[in-house]
């Protein structure tokens, strides 16, 4: 789909999947069927890869990778020779210039032995088919800011909120007020000085774990 040009998009936009696609490769009697899916983190990629290894317990091999939205990666040739399951994998993602992503490999031997090098065109071909077909959206990462602030001060803290687009996530009151608010995380620290500015002082703020994203418009 259509998501702008190159050089209108932020410096921190990344390329996420939008749901799960598959891909097939068959080589020399060998099937590879390539799952990838959206994924944030390792825990939730090993998790993936749990689910495709029980779902296909029949299967000889389930290598996998994953890349995630501030550079990290994993991947594993699960007893394959080494370099050439994991690797490859990863080597197509990154091709595809897709972030949060795990891509995993399943392989049912057919009976002919393919060769390293082999081994890592049929990996690395299953893995690339299966980024192809994905469908993608460009997102910037985003951060919950938690806003603690006196009643008084409701005027200022709301105009610079509206000031930076900061979207209102959750809204507590009490003696004071306290509101969440999501903002891409480059302009965290930026909102946090600006609502310090406005308020002399008084309003709190604090960014959250809680990790959000700002799809950008087409």
């Amino acid at each position: 789909m259509s998501v702008g040009s190159p050089s209108s998009r932020p410096l921190d936009a990344v390329r996420i999947p939008a749901g799960p696609v598959s891909a097939e490769l068959r080589e020399r009697g060998s099937r590879f069927l390539a799952l990838a899916a959206p994924a944030e983190s390792d825990t939730e990629a090993r998790s993936f890869r749990d689910g495709e290894r029980a779902r296909f317990h029949d299967a000889t091999h389930h290598v996998w990778a994953f890349r995630g939205s501030t550079g990290e990666e994993r991947w594993d040739d699960d007893g394959e020779p080494a370099g050439t399951g994991g690797r490859p994998v990863l080597a197509a993602i990154d091709s595809g210039r897709v972030s949060n992503v795990v891509v995993v490999v399943t392989r049912w031997f057919g009976g002919t032995k393919l060769g390293t090098g082999g081994l890592a065109r049929a990996y690395g071909g299953a893995a690339a088919a299966a980024i192809a077909a994905l469908e993608l959206i460009i997102v910037r990462p985003g951060k919950v800011v938690r806003v603690r602030y006196d009643w008084r001060d409701t005027g200022a803290v709301s105009t610079t909120l509206d000031a930076f687009g900061a979207r209102r996530v959750a809204e507590r009151h009490g003696v004071g007020a306290e509101l969440d608010v999501a903002i891409p995380e480059l302009e965290v620290a930026a909102l946090v000085a600006a609502l310090r500015e406005t308020t002399g002082g008084r309003a709190e703020s604090s960014a959250l774990e809680e990790k959000v994203w700002f799809p950008i418009e087409a």
